[in-house]
Formats: C-alpha cells, sequence, structure tokens
C-alpha cells in the first residue's frame, strides 16, 4: 500500500542532532493517524550520520528508507532524489537540525486537506543571527520582484507538496535549481501558514555567507531573465548617455577651450561604467555557466545505496 503522507529529510553531517529527530519526529507523525514513509538522503556526510540512519532503519524498517549518496551534491539535489524516492500523496520536506518542529508537519497536512497542493511555511520568530534574518528578508523582497514567485520565508524547507507537484517536479532535469521556487511554477493551488521556530538542537549551520550568496543567484538566475534584460536596458541607457556627454564636452571645447578642470569627473565616470561593465559580465557569466552545467548532462547526483524493505517484506510483515 502506498502511504498517504511521506517526510523528506536530507542530512549532512548531522550526527549529534539525528538521536533527538527521531525522539521527535516518529511520535508525531504516529500520533497524526496517517499511514507515512520517512525518507532520509544522506549528502555524503563525513561524520557517523550514515551509520546512524542506518540503525534507524534497522529500528523502523516498517517507516523508514534511506538514501546514502557517494558524495556530497547539496541539500537541493537532496531533496531532489527524496522526491523521487517518495510515494505518498502529500510530501513534506523537512531540515534535520530540528529548527523546524516536526510537530508542524501535521499542520501542514490539515492544510493540504483543505484543497491546496503547495503549502510554504513562514516563521513565527526566527531564531536566527540578526545579519542573515535581515539578509533574508531583503533577498526575499528582491527575489519576489524578479521572479514573480511569492514565498514570504524563502529560507524555511518546512514545507507541503501535492502528488501531482511531486510528479511534475520529478520530470525536471535541471543540473542546479531551487526546489521551493520550482515546486511553486507547477502549484495550482499555493498557500502559506505560520508555523514555530526553533534553535538548532546541535552541530552549527552548514550554509555559509557565500553559500547563501551563491544559493540567490541559482534562485534568480534559474528563474528569471529580468537581470539579463535589466542590463541590456540600462546598456542602452548609458549608451545615449555616453554620447550626450560626448557631444557636451565638443561644445564645451569649440566655445571655451582646453579645460583642465573635470578631469576627476570623467575618472569617476568611467570607473562607474568599468564597474557596470564588469558587473553585466559576471551575470552573463552566471547563466553561461548554468548552460554549461546542463548540457554536460552529467548525472545530478549518484547514490550509493538505498536502505529500505523488498515487495516480499512488506508482504510478510503486513
Amino acid at each position: 500500500m502506498k502511504p498517504e503522507l511521506s517526510v523528506v529529510i536530507p542530512v549532512y553531517n548531522e550526527e549529534s542532532g539525528l538521536a533527538k529527530l527521531f525522539e521527535r519526529l516518529y511520535p508525531a507523525l504516529d500520533a497524526l493517524g496517517y499511514s507515512y514513509e520517512v525518507i532520509f538522503v544522506n549528502d555524503g556526510s563525513r561524520d557517523r550520520s550514515a551509520g546512524i540512519l542506518a540503525e534507524q532503519y534497522r529500528i523502523r524498517p516498517d517507516v523508514t528508507r534511506v538514501v546514502l549518496f557517494n558524495g556530497n551534491y547539496g541539500q537541493h539535489m537532496a531533496i531532489m532524489a527524496g522526491f523521487e524516492a517518495t510515494r505518498g500523496e502529500v510530501v513534506v520536506t523537512l531540515d534535520a537540525d530540528l529548527q523546524n518542529p516536526p510537530e508542524e508537519i501535521g499542520n501542514l497536512v490539515a492544510k493540504m486537506r483543505e484543497g491546496y497542493d503547495y503549502v510554504g511555511s513562514i516563521r513565527r520568530k526566527r531564531q536566527d543571527s540578526a545579519w542573515r534574518t535581515y539578509a533574508s528578508k531583503a533577498m526575499n523582497r528582491l527575489r519576489e520582484k524578479l521572479t514573480r514567485i511569492k514565498m514570504t520565508d524563502q529560507g524555511n524547507m518546512l514545507r507541503a507538496y501535492g502528488r501531482n507537484v511531486i510528479d511534475l517536479v520529478n520530470k525536471c532535469q535541471e543540473v542546479t535549481t531551487f526546489v521551493p521556487a520550482l515546486a511553486y511554477t507547477f502549484a495550482r493551488k499555493p498557500t502559506e501558514i505560520i508555523v514555530e521556530h526553533e534553535e538548532r538542537s546541535a552541530g552549527e549551520s552548514k550554509y555559509s555567507l557565500y553559500s547563501l550568496i551563491r544559493l540567490n543567484f541559482d534562485l534568480v538566475t534559474g528563474f528569471s531573465l529580468v537581470p539579463l534584460q535589466f542590463f541590456s536596458l540600462l546598456g542602452i541607457l548609458l549608451s545615449f548617455a555616453s554620447a550626450a556627454l560626448f557631444i557636451l564636452i565638443v561644445f564645451r571645447r569649440l566655445l571655451i577651450g582646453a579645460e583642465v578642470g573635470g578631469v576627476f569627473t570623467l575618472f569617476a565616470i568611467t570607473f562607474f561604467l568599468m564597474g557596470v561593465i564588469l558587473f553585466s559580465i559576471g551575470l552573463l557569466g552566471e547563466y553561461i555557466g548554468r548552460i554549461y552545467l546542463q548540457v554536460r548532462a552529467r548525472p545530478r547526483y549518484v547514490v550509493q545505496a538505498i536502505l529500505e524493505q523488498s515487495s516480499e517484506e512488506d508482504k510478510q510483515t503486513s
């Protein structure tokens, strides 16, 4: 029988917090009264996470499945692998650090039962550093204007998806993507709810400032051409402005003669234009880089092993 609910949890170097996750996750899911499965995706952890997940599979093989990568491919590729393994009609993604309480899963499923096929979540009170909170809010506003994707809290991975959305996401073969935004583009009736947010149970965040910047570049360049169009328009405007400035300088030379003043102004204008050019070239490089990664057609991830019950074992336990 297919479960009603699938929970996908990417894991990367979370050995210190997995025991607490198990203690809260399974009782919370048992209390819902739905048939369910939990799919852990080990994203090339270098600690004992894989062994701990294998042990948990031996303890609860009826509802636990473990996908083991042969290396580190990133959180979103781990989620994509989890999506491909899911069988439930409702799929929920959850981080392993317990910042999103597993007890909130029931609220997302209840909202899905109202007829929605995508339920995002908004953290009531973020337990992150101030700089990360402000930076995330600023990027949320910028991202919404550029991509027209409405996600109030893009950094929160506690989300629920309908089977129709998951099936469409599984057909995509993007090498770099942002899963919540990709799923949002396929949703017919999306919504959001407010959820609680806690401090990490153990360990440290795997997202550095550079990783967050890279993630937002992937989000913007993966779902919008507005940045390219903006710099195309800016280039046209600067060309007209440069032509007007050239005509002005020629007239001043004819009317006033050679001038020494204004040299620093010209330097400032020149450096500004050079900065715009370099930034636009870098942005163009982002899009070209995505094309390059896609046309190589390399596997997005490599699964080393999957721990799950076979169909024969399912029949024996039923």
